[in-house]
């Protein structure tokens, strides 16, 4: 007769599970061992892969980054030969006030010279006015002659600006206001700016004319 290992209790042979604990019964009369418990998994939560999309992003904005940074250098030593080229093919000669710049793209010549300058302008200046040594010049690119000169005179503004607005009775732009005027003309042969202010009990102006050679 075999016996339950478990509570020993008497149990007829064949007997499979114990008739009063319901233990399992071995062929060998001994109930067989409970599986050990498993070792709890822990509560982990999975990584989470990074997207892919944002991968192949960062992949495009590399390349377009190197691809500037390439053009970028490629720039800088094409103009630094364009401009060693330029450096040896440009002249340079100073007479007095009198600059000249002969370049490969053409010749610059520009003077400080104030009288000059006001020759140079192409239109009247208001009678008894001085032309000032600050501001003036005189500068030639190609076809292309600009000049700026500034002026004082005893005279009101008032007297200034009628003295040009009948000079230039049709000009783009007119304006008066107190102790102040402007008048820009387009007529040709000049593109002509002239702009009048109160200096003291007298007024100064400024003459500005672009013009073909």
């Amino acid at each position: 007769m075999a016996f339950c290992n478990k509570c020993g209790t008497a149990i007829t042979q064949g007997t499979r599970f114990c008739n009063k604990c319901g233990a399992p019964i071995l062929a060998s009369g001994f109930p067989s061992s409970a599986p050990a418990p498993s070792s709890p998994t822990p509560n982990t939560t999975p990584t989470q892969a990074a997207p892919q999309g944002s991968s192949n992003g960062l992949k495009v904005v590399l390349i377009v980054v190197g691809a500037v940074i390439v053009i970028g250098i490629l720039g800088l030593g094409a103009l630094t030969i364009v401009g060693v080229h330029l450096a040896k093919r440009t002249r340079v000669h100073e007479e007095g006030d009198r600059v000249k710049v002969e370049t490969p793209f053409g010749t610059v010549e520009s003077t400080k010279d104030p009288e000059q300058a006001a020759k140079n302008l192409g239109i009247d200046i208001y009678p008894g006015a001085e032309v000032q040594k600050d501001g003036a010049s005189s500068a030639v690119f190609g076809n292309m002659r600009t000049v700026s000169a500034n002026f004082e005179s005893s005279d009101s503004v008032d007297k200034v600006c009628s003295f040009y607005k009948a000079r230039f009775p049709n000009a783009n732009v007119s304006t008066s206001e107190e102790n102040h005027c402007t008048i820009v003309s387009t007529a040709p042969p000049n593109v002509t700016t002239i702009n009048v202010e109160s200096r003291g009990s007298g007024a100064k102006f400024q003459i500005s004319t672009v013009a073909k050679k």
